[in-house]
């Protein structure tokens, strides 16, 4: 099975069972925001595939859109909480022990932008679920990164999922011939 079929099998399954759309997205987006899985699932391309889907179906955007922040919100706590647990042990960890650059990379990240390196950082790849490791190997404060953590999730949830949401059913709309 090819990492294109899994892509596709999640999409079709999403268009034809609506109802289990919300908490697949939740999956989703948890699997990309926390620190070890993120390295193994094709979450992005899903999430911006899906987008596509609600565009072109129907299905109400607001659900999946509450389930990919809440996927992300708690992805990314529980890897602070991994990161303010096990501190430097987490670079010993497969996969980062493989990628122990990562880590290194999350860290200065965080140590040169703080807070507003936790926002920014859901909204790049690699960063994604390595700088709330960080922040948490660095003990930033719980309420601070909850709240950066929450509006950079409402947010990153918006962006994943919008613009195939919207642009879809915009161009659908306007562009008829």
């Amino acid at each position: 099975m090819t990492l294109d079929h899994v892509i596709q099998m999640t999409m079709n399954f999403v268009r034809d069972h609506q109802a289990w759309g919300p908490p697949i997205v939740f999956f989703l987006a948890f699997g990309e925001s926390i620190a070890f899985l993120s390295l193994l699932i094709p979450a992005t391309v899903i999430l911006l595939g899906v987008g596509a889907i609600i565009g072109e179906s129907g299905i109400g955007f607001w659900s999946m859109w509450l389930g990919a922040c809440a996927g992300a919100f708690f992805g990314d706590w529980v890897s602070y909480w991994l990161g303010w647990r096990y501190k430097e042990r987490v670079a010993h960890v497969w996969p980062l022990s493989r990628n122990p650059n990562l880590l290194v990379r999350g860290q200065h990240f965080f140590e040169r932008w703080g807070a507003p390196g936790v926002f920014i950082g859901r909204f790049f790849g690699p960063l994604r679920a390595t700088v709330p490791l960080a922040a948490g190997v660095c003990n930033m404060p719980l309420r601070s990164f909850q709240v950066v953590n929450l509006l950079s999730a409402m947010l990153w949830g918006f962006v994943m999922l919008a613009p195939g949401a919207f642009g879809l059913q915009w161009a659908l709309h306007y562009l008829r011939f």
